[in-house]
């Protein structure tokens, strides 16, 4: 194997930042921080060590070679369970011997640091550093080494009744019978001490109280003011059932598609596109990798002005580094909620929905994706385009800015309403909800005229419009806001204005 590491040029590989399968030690004075490494390594993706080489990754060699060499084995055998049988060899870099240590992950995983015990003593590997694991990832570790999937394994104290199979039923409608037969293949029953029980992925997709069991197998959704955290301007929390939460999420974002940047009490100036058939594709990447298993937290979707960031609990599968990713290799966690969702065509090809989200971004000109492993959690980090590319009626690529997007959507819509001023309205409200008052000062009135007053009851009746009180028509504190019907319809109308077809 150092051959190999020869043949890519250790050069190279010294000049190489540390990062998840990558570390330099200057040398062996301090042998935990290294031991510790060597676990995280075969607990997670396998990794080199490197020793002889110092913080700013200059190579200063080992003094005594055959002696640190055989130190170095010694305290591998002596400290590490189970044992672990890494690569220890000598090579010449600049006239320097450095100790090269080759960790492969392991299928005796966890592995552990003896003097901290197997509860303490398990580390993995996320970005440059060597982290504690808690118990439910000890579990995790031991589960994937023995091939078993959290989402296969039964409940036993609960029963076949306790899944909500009518729903279950009305969305396999058209595709596949659920029956009996059905609920076996995928995994959604198993047999339990002679009588049939729920999985756990059968209980997370369909289960009846599903929250009483998976407190966190919700969805926090967040559009942000501004590029950070501090000001969050609207959120809702999703709890529906996984297949259904795909579109709630994507309903979410489309509310917010159409504006973004300036919150004040002027218009906002800023006008974003976001790639729905990719952002589709991060989201359900997202419900179908999350380790389920974790507790504290659920997944988040996060809108920010300059791009939407989708994270999920649970590190990468043992074995998979985020590169193996972006080149499309696919590990499942959960095998049930996976072929669930290949049933129910919401996964076209395993392996394959990274590799779109990729492409896909270099397709519409936008910045590369990143997906980054952050604490004990997976991002996928979508940037959005302030200009929007699109094609005019004869194929000529054109740029088109946010007023201009802008002034072409309500050119649509006051076409289709008849009414400037409604289009206006629509416009203003799919920014944010707003009273009559507030919506007269956005449109620079000095006070509500009785035009605007006839508009906003005729978009009440065409149902393009609704009352945050509906039970107090008249209160002071009344409000207006966007319907679901008043949201697709803009959306229609942007793909027009932007010559789209499909919800990219």
């Amino acid at each position: 194997m150092i051959d190999e590491v020869r043949m890519t040029s250790i050069e190279q590989l010294i000049a190489q930042p540390e990062g998840k399968t990558l570390e330099f030690k200057r040398d062996l004075s301090s042998p935990k921080p290294l031991l510790k490494t060597l676990v995280a390594f075969a607990n997670t993706a396998g990794g080199r060590l490197f020793v002889g080489v110092d913080d700013q990754r200059k190579v200063v060699g080992v003094v005594h070679p055959l002696d640190d060499e055989e130190r170095l084995c010694n305290l591998i055998a002596d400290s590490i369970a189970p044992r672990l049988m890494p690569n220890v060899e000598l090579i010449t870099v600049e006239g320097k011997t450095l100790l090269v240590v080759e960790v492969f992950v392991s299928g005796s995983r966890p592995h552990w640091l003896k003097a901290e015990g197997p509860e303490h003593g398990v580390y993995v590997r996320l970005g440059s550093t060597s982290r504690q694991a808690d118990q439910a990832l000890i579990d995790e570790l031991r589960r994937t080494a023995e091939g078993v999937a959290f989402d296969e394994l039964p409940m036993p104290d609960l029963s076949v009744e306790d899944l909500d199979l009518v729903s279950a039923t009305k969305l396999f409608q058209g595709i596949s019978a659920l029956d009996d037969q059905a609920l076996r293949t995928l995994k959604l029953v198993t047999s339990y001490q002679g009588r049939l029980v729920p999985t756990k992925g059968a209980v997370l997709l369909f289960g009846k109280e599903r929250a009483q069991h998976f407190s966190d197998a919700w969805v926090q959704c967040g559009r942000f003011i501004g590029t950070d955290k501090a000001a969050i301007f609207d959120h809702i929390d999703i709890h529906d059932p996984l297949p259904q939460a795909v579109d709630s999420i994507m309903l979410f974002l489309k509310k917010h598609a159409m504006r973004g940047a300036d919150f004040s009490e002027v218009r906002r100036k800023d006008v974003w596109s976001i790639p729905l058939t990719l952002l589709r594709e991060a989201v359900i990447n997202a419900l179908v990798h999350a380790d389920y298993s974790q507790r504290g937290a659920p997944i988040r979707i996060s809108f920010f002005d300059d791009r939407i960031e989708i994270e999920n609990p649970g590190i990468l599968l043992p074995g998979m580094t985020i590169e193996d990713m972006r080149q499309g290799v696919s590990k499942i966690r959960n095998h049930v909620i996976a072929r669930v969702f290949r049933e129910l065509n919401l996964i076209e090809q395993w392996g394959s929905g990274v590799r779109r989200i990729f492409k896909e971004a270099e397709q519409l000109g936008l910045p590369e994706p990143q997906i980054i492993e952050v604490g004990m959690r997976v991002r996928v980090v979508v940037h959005l385009a302030e200009v929007l590319e699109i094609q005019d009626i004869h194929g000529q690529i054109e740029k088109i800015t946010p007023e201009r997007l802008e002034s072409r959507l309500e050119s649509r819509l006051e076409s289709r309403l008849e009414s400037n001023l409604a289009a206006k309205v629509m416009i203003l409200l799919g920014e944010d909800e707003a009273g009559k008052a507030k919506l007269a000062k956005l449109l620079g009135h000095k006070s509500v005229s009785g035009e605007l007053h006839k508009q906003i009851k005729r978009l009440l009746v065409l149902e393009m419009i609704e009352m945050t009180l509906p039970d107090k028509p008249n209160s002071r504190l009344q409000k207006y806001r966007l319907t679901v019907n008043a949201h697709d319809l803009m959306l229609a109308e942007v793909k027009v204005a932007t010559g789209g077809t499909g919800d990219g």
